[in-house]
């Protein structure tokens, strides 16, 4: 997962379990893009304080999810979804309907388990 990627999805699932602060300096830099110094300016504190305050919204971000594991379970399930609709819309005939349907019984068991 390429890093803002993850940032970005981290901040979705747990966003809301940081200070209200943190939330929006963490959303300037990560969905705004706004630089270090920019964002110290707009919240009046320094460059440094920004930084700090990023890094330590990374690492309670990734300490969520290493306890709670929701992005990761996300992914799985989006992946088993897209393996769904790649089944139920390939089969060419009769035969290849009825294995696909198995394989779509299957991953739903399988999604199903996950939730």
């Amino acid at each position: 997962m390429d890093r803002i990627y993850e940032k970005t999805m981290l901040f979705d699932f747990y966003g809301e379990l940081l200070t209200e602060h943190q939330r929006r300096v963490y959303r300037d830099a990560v969905y705004h893009d706004l630089s270090l110094g920019e964002i110290a300016e707009e919240r009046g504190i320094t460059r440094q304080g920004v930084h700090d305050m990023i890094r330590r919204c990374d690492r309670i971000l990734q300490g969520y999810e290493d306890k709670l594991h929701l992005v990761e379970r996300f992914a799985r399930a989006r992946k088993t979804i897209g393996e769904i609709e790649r089944l139920t819309m390939s089969a060419e005939n009769e035969a290849d309907m009825r294995e696909n349907l198995q394989d779509v019984r299957r991953l739903c068991r399988e999604l199903m388990n996950e939730l």
